[in-house]
């Protein structure tokens, strides 16, 4: 996209898969390539899959050492168990489209680069799944589904039953989000100390 001024990467993501890492550092390089300076992240309608691939997703945006999700588990005390490990591919501001069906991975991911002040959410709050299930596989072939734990923002901020609320509704201008994530990194900076 170009509004005449700036140059907008558009990158639009259905589901988690083995491939979407590596799908998505390919579309961003060439949309990079074309002169994008901007890009926005469409997660709408993604109701999750790997979550192991949302976390690799994610690390191409974040810096080296920022969390990109807490779990809790019985003992109800977070867990920082995924942080980003090397050089983001990306350091343009971003925005990550989001709605009711923005579910699951896809809430990891756009509240990890929320906390992180890397994006700000436009759209609808998400849709509120964060458990941790692991799957017991019974005698007789059938499967029992019981939750471990749950996933909670790098702020800890509980995603399940909750979902996450957009910075904004419609699409703001380009210098109202970096204006926010300004704000962000600022705020986050005063927390530190």
């Amino acid at each position: 996209m170009d509004n005449g001024t700036t140059a907008v990467g558009y990158l639009r993501l259905k589901e988690f898969n083995a491939l979407a890492r590596k799908d998505l550092a390919i579309a961003i390089k060439r949309l990079s390539d074309m002169g994008a300076t901007y890009f926005v992240l469409d997660l709408r309608d993604n109701l999750g899959g790997l979550v192991q691939a949302g976390v690799e997703i994610t690390k191409l945006f974040l810096d080296e050492g920022s969390t990109v999700i807490s779990t809790v588990g019985r003992d109800s005390e977070p867990q920082d168990i995924v942080s980003a490990g090397a050089t983001p591919l990306v350091s343009a501001p971003l925005i990550v489209l989001v709605n009711n069906k923005t579910a699951s991975a896809s809430e990891i991911v756009a509240s990890a680069l929320h906390d992180n002040c890397k994006a700000v959410l436009v759209g609808e709050k998400t849709y509120g799944k964060g458990l941790i299930q692991s799957v017991f596989e019974l005698s007789d072939g059938s499967g029992l589904v019981v939750t471990v734990g749950k996933y909670v923002t790098k702020n800890h901020t509980d995603i399940n039953g909750n979902g996450i609320p957009p910075d904004f509704r419609n699409l703001p201008a380009w210098s109202d989000v970096t204006q926010r994530l300004s704000e962000c990194r600022r705020q986050s900076s005063t927390a530190m100390f």
